[in-house]
């Protein structure tokens, strides 16, 4: 997997889209291709891995075959993406994949698993306060999962930095 085929895959679910052949919710990736290839660089098949409903490129650089995950995306299972066998999951809740993650590196540790955890949000849900009892938890429990934001500066069509009235990151 390389960056253009992360990107030309997103062009045809784009496409797809809108030609009025995907049907449901769609959320693409863009513009983070070079830093996502670096961090599943380090992620093993053994290794979990939860995002949110922005999870097209994750699913593809976890193993899922991209045809398979067409079709699924095609049959409108866009934002809620599960692979078990390549230990993938995502939640179109906000929030909502970010206790099953602690749950599992919870899980990992106390059954002293050589495993990791890695859990995807947006820049919206890690201002949550899901998102920072979590990773609080995580701290004082010195659990094997890390923490990625991707960060679009939207949320949904309103700028982040709007919407938290603070601002807009350089």
């Amino acid at each position: 997997m390389n960056k253009q085929t992360l990107i030309d895959f997103e062009s045809k679910v784009a496409n797809l889209f809108n030609s009025s052949n995907i049907r449901a919710p769609i959320h693409l990736h863009g513009g983070n291709e070079d830093e996502l290839l670096q961090i599943f660089s380090s992620i093993t098949k053994d290794d979990w891995v939860f995002t949110s409903w922005r999870s097209h490129y994750h699913c593809l650089l976890k193993g899922v075959d991209a045809n398979r995950l067409l079709a699924d995306i095609v049959n409108g299972m866009s934002i809620s993406l599960v692979y078990p066998e390549h230990k993938i999951y995502s939640s179109a809740i906000v929030g909502g994949i970010i206790p099953i993650a602690l749950g599992t590196a919870l899980g990992i540790k106390k059954l002293n698993l050589n495993q990791k955890v890695y859990l995807f949000v947006g820049e919206m849900t890690a201002e949550t306060g899901a998102m920072i009892e979590a990773h609080k938890y995580s701290v004082g429990h010195d659990l094997p999962i890390t923490f990625i934001t991707e960060d679009n500066s939207k949320s949904v069509c309103t700028e982040t930095s709007s919407v938290w009235a603070i601002d807009a990151p350089t």
